[in-house]
């Protein structure tokens, strides 16, 4: 099960780090999309907003401080479903279906975000489970050192 975890992170991680990335090269339109919400300080949001979504995919990509990542997507996810895909403000039927679809499809990757908190840390193959068997391996490694330079020291 190590591996399908694996693939599915990646995609999962990468799915996140390109719409950072995306909402970094195409600002201009969404900060135009956030102004026609009405959102206060849309260049400011919009850019946080990106950078939440880059933490997220970078924590969960790596393995490393998902729960870091995890807050970045509540952070992100809570104000753009609510305020951003607010179905139920909307009269005209397409733009209120597809504000709808948008709405369901948030509430759905929030709770799947907040499922990664469930799996046991360090996940394998990642930074975390490398950091883990470094520090593991590296006292072991110092008490050897240490042990080889007092038996040269007592052996002339």
């Amino acid at each position: 099960m190590r591996l399908p975890f694996l693939v599915g992170r990646l995609i999962v991680g990468l799915f996140y780090l390109y719409s950072g990335l995306d909402g970094f090269v195409t600002l201009n339109s969404k900060i135009g999309y956030a102004l026609s919400k009405g959102t206060p300080l849309a260049p400011l949001t919009v850019f946080i907003s990106n950078l939440l979504l880059l933490v997220a995919g970078l924590t969960i990509l790596t393995g490393f401080e998902v729960h870091i990542g995890v807050a970045a997507l509540i952070l992100f996810f809570v104000p753009v479903t609510f305020f951003i895909h607010d179905f139920w403000n909307i009269q005209q039927p397409v733009q209120r279906m597809a504000e709808f679809h948008s709405f369901q499809s948030n509430i759905a990757l929030m709770a799947s975000a907040l499922l990664l908190l469930a799996i046991p840390q360090p996940w394998p193959f990642s930074l975390g489970d490398w950091l883990t068997h470094w520090q593991q391996a590296r006292p072991a490694d110092a008490s050897q050192a240490g042990q080889a330079g007092q038996t040269s020291q007592m052996h002339p």
